[in-house]
């Protein structure tokens, strides 16, 4: 996860706790970094402007101030279901930690009765959440396919062959219930499917793609989209 993601989603957090706080420990170990970084991010946070309070001593923490909150938000509580299924349902698909954070934002400032009926709902749409690929890894292919940078993995192939490879990220798909990174691959020269589920280890180097486009993975199938509802289209038409 970069760092102004991780920043927008520990706010986030911290907004959530409420008037009871989060210690920096319970922080780092949401994040997956140390007590020292989370410190250091809770310091940008009021530098820039963030009414962050805290309290020391046992059963103390960090903390918004009550009002930094959206304005209200005018949905249906069978909205707030559907967009809470869509992520629950797809909690491997990229950028899935910040679509969930996005989402209890949005809850949190829902009017009582909303609410309250949204979370009835909720409790009738039931989801098999299936193992998740580490956060870390997930939030270093992220990355990665944001910035446009070479990504080094770790990656199991399916026949059980461990490779470390450094592959130019050119997009995400899902296919047969899979979520798969497409990019090119240095060591084949090639343009390859990865499963994200078989990335081991993945770490963002900073090295920059070379320009390799969509149009190079191939024709998608007819019915494949982009997740912005639009059909696919090749660059430049």
């Amino acid at each position: 996860m970069k760092r102004a993601e991780r920043l927008h989603a520990l706010s986030e957090m911290l907004r959530r706790s409420g008037a009871r706080g989060v210690s920096a420990e319970q922080l780092a170990r949401e994040f997956e970094v140390s007590v020292r970084t989370v410190k250091r991010d809770l310091d940008a946070l009021e530098n820039s402007g963030a009414p962050l309070w805290s309290r020391p001593g046992p059963g103390g923490g960090y903390g918004l101030a009550i009002g930094s909150s959206l304005p209200p938000v005018s949905l249906s509580p069978a909205q707030a279901v559907a967009l809470m299924a869509a992520v629950s349902a797809a909690s491997d698909a990229p950028y899935a930690d910040l679509a969930a954070a996005g989402i209890r934002k949005i809850l949190d400032v829902l009017d009582p009765r909303t609410r309250a009926r949204a979370d009835d709902l909720a409790r009738r749409v039931w989801v098999n959440s299936l193992p998740s690929t580490s956060r870390a890894t997930k939030s270093a292919l992220e990355e990665a396919m944001s910035e446009q940078r070479v990504i080094r993995i770790v990656y199991t192939s399916g026949e059980g062959a461990t490779t470390t490879r450094d592959v130019e990220p050119v997009l995400f798909a899902s296919t047969n219930g899979q979520w798969y990174l497409v990019g090119w691959c240095l060591m084949r020269d090639a343009m390859r499917w990865f499963s994200v589920s078989r990335v081991q280890q993945a770490t963002v180097t900073k090295t920059a793609c070379s320009g390799h486009t969509i149009d190079e993975v191939g024709e998608p199938p007819a019915n494949a989209r982009p997740v912005n509802g639009g059909a696919h289209q090749k660059s430049g038409s």
